[in-house]
């Protein structure tokens, strides 16, 4: 299969990039410096160009407080670019898929969220990805849409990055107590789409890293494995008075008959700190 991955310079990106040519595809890879994808004759042209069998959207706009102060400029990407990808993809009769998130829920469940669950995203974050959602659905019917969570991977910062770096530095450090998830190592998930794309199973489709815990059980988790004498204190959402307001409950898993599941959190954390080790073993 030819597959054209947008966002390829991203964290989840690289790891769909590697993870489709591991898998024996035909890969090409696109930053947004090379396509940029609010820019409807980019996308046009290079998937004309590359007459993919199925693109796979990583472009994202993903500083979440950020789009609280900047709506439209997270709508132009996460919305409208995936509007604009999904029906290039049509054009040249490849099949999309569109990477989304547990924001576009409201966090008022206390059971894990599946896929018919009603949306209600309570950030701009949260709109502009829902907005993609829908956008990807009404521009091209053979759709895959993948809601995933707190993603963790090599190709970006991300909070188990954050976490070792402040225990270097710091003998305490305070992490929120009151909101849940599913951590996701994007090695992980990025298998899981490339098997997504082999099937017709079109739609919507949850997958997380299996279990879930709250950040700050996430962060005794990181020091733990890595080794790390720091003293983990609680907080609440409230105390930290973040920009843009979370979900207090984001824990996804999936309804859909042979769902594609991925690992436990703890693997993937464990897998990734081993990948961390190795490559600042190579000086990579």
């Amino acid at each position: 299969m030819k597959i054209t991955v947008l966002g390829a310079r991203g964290m989840l990106g690289n790891d769909v990039m590697l993870a489709a040519e591991n898998e024996g595809h035909e890969v090409h890879g696109y930053g947004h410096a090379e396509v940029d994808i609010t820019d409807p004759d980019s996308v046009a042209r290079r998937l004309r160009l590359d007459r993919p069998d199925a693109v796979v959207n990583c472009a994202a706009w993903t500083d979440v407080d950020g789009a609280e102060d900047e709506a439209e400029g997270a709508l132009a990407v996460n919305g409208t670019g995936a509007g604009i990808v999904a029906e290039a993809a049509a054009a040249v009769d490849a099949k999309v898929l569109y990477v989304s998130s547990d924001y576009v829920f409201d966090g008022s469940k206390t059971t894990p969220y599946v896929e018919t669950d009603q949306t209600g995203p309570v950030s701009s974050y949260g709109v502009s990805k829902l907005a993609g959602e829908v956008a990807t659905l009404n521009a091209n019917r053979r759709c895959f849409v993948v809601r995933s969570s707190w993603l963790f991977g090599i190709n970006g910062g991300n909070f188990v990055d954050t976490m070792i770096r402040l225990g270097k530095t710091q003998k305490q450090v305070l992490v929120v107590r009151d909101q849940v998830g599913c951590p996701t190592y994007t090695w992980h998930l990025a298998y899981g789409l490339v098997r997504l794309l082999d099937s017709d199973a079109y739609g919507i489709h949850h997958m997380a890293g299996g279990g879930n815990c709250s950040w700050y059980d996430f962060a005794k988790e990181i020091f733990k494995l890595s080794e790390m004498e720091v003293t983990t204190l609680s907080a609440t959402t409230e105390m930290f008075a973040a920009k843009a307001p979370r979900p207090a409950w984001s824990v996804l898993e999936s309804g859909i008959e042979h769902a594609i599941t991925l690992p436990d959190w703890q693997d993937g954390l464990a897998a990734y700190l081993e990948q961390r080790r190795s490559l600042e073993g190579t000086g990579s």
